[in-house]
């Protein structure tokens, strides 16, 4: 099966806005994520969506950032606004099927764990200066 491919990494100021798309292929994956990994860090998911599009955010991306989806053209979008030089880092899209019930919601969502991701882009270079 074909892994996701990402575009729209770039070097921008702080304040800045950039736009990343991916291409997800398959029809396997119910969940589909932007990830990040800045140099001597962790992976650590920014934002994931469902194919109904519930979606969720890192506390540190909510208000800037917005992940959305073409399910027609399976596009993965991510809006990122406000960028700060704490946002640099390789940024990689990914598919997925593992899922949690919210009680407080009544509905699902993907879990955000990079573990659970079984399908990884070659990832996206985004370099905000200050």
């Amino acid at each position: 099966q074909m892994r996701p491919v990402e575009f729209g990494g770039d070097s921008v100021e702080s304040g800045g806005s950039l736009k990343l798309s991916c291409s997800v292929f398959g029809t396997n994956y119910y969940c589909r994520g932007w990830f990040r990994q800045a140099p001597g860090k962790g992976r650590e998911a920014v934002a994931v969506v469902d194919t109904h599009g519930a979606a969720k955010y890192a506390d540190s991306v909510k208000g800037r950032f917005t992940i959305s989806q073409d399910t027609d053209k399976n596009r993965m979008y991510l809006e990122m606004n406000s960028l700060k030089p704490e946002d640099t880092a390789m940024y990689y899209c990914a598919a997925g099927s593992k899922e949690y019930y919210s009680d407080d919601s009544g509905i699902y969502y993907c879990v955000a764990n990079p573990s659970d991701f079984s399908s990884w882009g070659q990832g996206t270079q985004v370099t905000v200066s200050s």
